[in-house]
């Protein structure tokens, strides 16, 4: 679909009025036993934290521990689901079905015909090795239970009525309950006016489809807590708000500027008019790459992904009407913790370069603070948390948007120090390998220590130099393909801390106060099969026996390819 068509698009709009901000609220909640703090009152002003040693339950909580009634609410409910194919559908769906009494699961699947559909979810769900336990449990019945359960819908997200034929929509309008928003395109760097058409636009679509729908109890629309994360000097606790129409991060950072709203109508038509003006395919990337950026930075926002996943809960928001709505914000998520497959990922995502980088021995140095928090959080603890919160709003029947964010920064911090110590001890005794051959990939005969820095001159000063002798590319006597080689090895190092640079330099944390709430509230039956419960992670233990051999496993394959 073009921009011009989008439903933002309109003539050039009057000059953008300003912004102001109102007095930063505050919070009270729990954090993990095993560091004994509980932050009880914590303000945002001047960035100051207070910190107490006593522990309290969370605040507010309905009835602890009495139960959510979670298979009670799935029980013969019907979903559909978009992005149902991705690394987070995925094993939301298989959950669902493994674990609740659930009616039936629409996925929306872009295919070119019905027959396309059903390949793609044979393909990638249902003969995958993440449904391994799935089809155990139900044995010769297997294929059965998925057909009458799975259900495949041909359409595109990016299409008004979500490009689905007039028989599907009727369905779905006719017997849908939930609706599950996980479709996103999740490139830190695309063209600004691709992630402004899926990440913004097909939201919009959605909700207005949404307000057709005759029993629809509630919407959950899949966010990250990375819309949070600020081009500046932020500190404290990122709250459980939501966003605004307009909000931009700029007077998060300075609270007395006054920059201009964040207007979406706007920004379509900025992108519609720049694309006229290019004059090749490979002009009109490099400019609309380069008008996201800039936008991005304008507002506050680290890059253009970060700034349209806030202008999608921004429109969710805005257009919700009575719908009951959950926003699911989690922080950088990996590999399964427990179920259903430990380790199991899909793609080279998020840190994994960083580990597979360092694992190769060409991450000499890291764009960031060894004592700086990284929040990571495991696939199936966010799909069980999406599962919880939809249980427990689905009963509310209020019309209202909740936010929760899966967050482990402050229910149990990981520092980067401690993350690269347990990299640093896994593959000193775990080097990477060819599959076939057996041969030891990383340039040198030992893994060494990652050195920090907080200055990108001097990082990337040390990363030459360091990858030079171990490549032995950067002397006058090697030959033209190793210089190569090496200058490549190089700029990779280079441009990957910079991606992760907001990452590394990150000083606040993100409130996980709601889906603290939502553990406490769980009976012990439901905290045992929807286990939410972030300060159970042993990161050594996940990152050693879990992730790596995971992402080895599912990702390499045991074959590392070369960069």
């Amino acid at each position: 679909m073009l921009l011009s068509k989008s439903p933002f698009f309109c003539p050039p709009i009057r000059e953008l009025s300003n912004f102001s901000c109102h007095e930063k609220s505050r919070v009270q909640f729990l954090v993990n036993n095993k560091n004994n703090i509980n932050i009880t009152k914590a303000a945002f002003n001047n960035g100051n934290l207070a910190i107490s040693s006593n522990l309290e339950a969370p605040v507010g909580l309905i009835e602890s521990g009495k139960g959510i009634g979670i298979l009670q609410f799935f029980q013969g409910k019907n979903i559909f689901i978009t992005g149902g194919t991705g690394l987070l559908g995925k094993v939301l769906v298989e959950k669902i079905l493994r674990s609740t009494p659930v009616g039936k699961i629409y996925v929306l699947v872009k295919a070119d015909d019905r027959e396309g559909a059903v390949d793609r979810i044979a393909k990638e769900l249902v003969s995958s090795e993440l449904f391994r336990y799935l089809e155990e449990k139900h044995g010769n019945y297997y294929q059965e239970f998925i057909r009458e359960t799975l259900i495949p819908v041909v359409g595109n997200i990016c299409e008004p009525n979500l490009g689905m034929d007039s028989d599907s929509a009727h369905a779905i309008i006719e017997n849908v309950n939930v609706i599950i928003q996980s479709a996103a395109i999740t490139t830190l760097n695309e063209r600004y006016d691709v992630l402004l058409e899926t990440n913004v636009t097909s939201p919009q679509h959605l909700m207005s489809f949404a307000k057709t729908c005759k029993d629809l109890e509630l919407l959950v629309h899949i966010s990250t807590v990375i819309i949070a994360y600020v081009n500046g000097e932020k500190e404290g606790i990122i709250l459980e708000k939501p966003l605004i129409m307009g909000e931009n991060r700029r007077n998060d950072i300075c609270e007395t500027s006054q920059f201009p709203r964040l207007n979406i109508a706007d920004e379509v038509n900025m992108v519609a008019l720049s694309s006229r003006t290019a004059s090749s395919n490979y002009d009109m990337t490099k400019d609309m790459k380069r008008l996201g950026m800039e936008r991005a930075n304008l507002y506050g926002w680290y890059n253009t992904y970060h700034l349209t996943k806030a202008m999608a809960e921004m429109v969710i928001n805005e257009r919700r009407g009575d719908i009951m709505v959950v926003v699911i914000r989690p922080t950088v998520i990996e590999s399964c913790y427990k179920e259903p497959v430990p380790g199991w990922i899909q793609g080279n995502r998020m840190f994994d370069p960083v580990i597979v980088s360092y694992g190769k021995g060409q991450l000499p140095a890291f764009l960031g603070k060894p004592d700086s928090l990284m929040d990571v959080i495991p696939l199936d603890i966010v799909v069980n948390a999406t599962i919880a919160a939809i249980a427990k709003h689905g009963y509310m029947q209020k019309s209202e948007l909740n936010v929760y964010q899966i967050a482990s920064s402050v229910t149990n911090p990981l520092r980067y120090s401690e993350f690269f110590e347990y990299l640093y001890e896994y593959f000193s005794s775990e080097p990477l390998i060819e599959s076939e051959s057996l041969i030891r990939v990383n340039y040198y005969d030992y893994i060494e220590k990652i050195k920090y820095f907080d200055n990108f001159n001097d990082f990337s000063k040390y990363t030459r130099e360091e990858i030079s002798r171990r490549v032995g590319g950067g002397n006058a006597v090697a030959t033209k393909k190793a210089q190569m080689q090496c200058r490549a090895k190089i700029m990779y190092a280079e441009h990957l801390c910079k991606m992760y640079e907001f990452l590394g330099l990150f000083k606040a944390r993100f409130d996980a106060g709601n889906t603290q709430k939502l553990l406490y509230e769980m009976s012990k039956e439901e905290q045992i099969n929807f286990d939410l419960d972030v300060t159970k992670i042993e990161w050594r233990k996940y990152f050693q026996e879990v992730h790596i051999p995971g992402l080895r496993k599912h990702v390499l394959n045991e074959r590392i390819i070369y960069v």
